[in-house]
């Protein structure tokens, strides 16, 4: 399974990196906002710096909500580098430009999702990744993690290419079991990837281990 940050943040952004474990990126207008970056032109330097970090694919998204602005956004994001990904809304023109962008060799990542039935369009549209917001979908007492269930099975019913980025992921244990149910790739916070590392058991262990070594010299 893939681990992407979700995030704005160049230090976090950094710091996931240099762990050895990070596959990519992806941010949007709030988070970006968050870190102060404002105005197109600072918001396409921003990408690029992202871009400039990380080995893996970054995702962009667009702003308009019409098939024209979004390919017009698309493209000129796709053209900022490479590792560009263009972050589509799951709406009725959203899906136009997914098998637009599909038809162009563009990567996509279709955004918003929340049921199976948005997934499989955006599937059929041709989209590289559909981010399922597992999250927000707990916060309304819904399982979000059965969502990922019914994507995998429809993608593995069809031989479907477009990957399960599972977004919104809040902890620890939302990455564990998307990875025991097959999401190819989760998208959270520094802290439910870096959680992965902790264990009680592993401090005392290791404490115990430099208290013997301390002894012996």
């Amino acid at each position: 399974m893939k681990f992407f940050i979700d995030t704005a943040n160049l230090a976090q952004i950094k710091e996931a990196q240099e762990l050895g474990v990070l596959d990519g990126v992806t941010t949007n207008p709030s988070l970006m906002a968050k870190e102060g970056i404002t105005g197109e032109k600072n918001i396409i330097q921003h990408y690029k710096d992202i871009c400039e970090i990380v080995d893996g694919d970054v995702s962009a998204e667009v702003i308009s909500t019409d098939f024209e602005g979004m390919v017009r956004e698309g493209e000129a994001l796709a053209a900022l580098h490479p590792q560009i990904v263009v972050k589509i809304p799951m709406i009725k023109d959203g899906i136009k430009a997914l098998k637009y962008f599909s038809d162009q060799g563009i990567k996509t990542n279709c955004t918003l999702v929340f049921s199976a039935g948005q997934a499989l369009l955006a599937a059929k549209a041709g989209a590289s990744y559909v981010s399922p917001f597992i999250g927000r979908l707990d916060d309304i007492s819904t399982d979000g993690l059965q969502l990922i269930e019914e994507i995998r099975l429809i993608y593995d019913n069809y031989d479907f290419e477009t990957e399960i980025l599972a977004a919104s992921v809040r902890h620890t244990m939302h990455v564990l079991e998307c990875a025991k149910i097959g999401a190819d790739v989760i998208t959270g916070p520094l802290g439910s990837i870096t959680g992965l590392l902790k264990h009680p058991l592993t401090d005392i262990g290791l404490e115990q281990f430099l208290a013997d070594y301390r002894k012996g010299n």
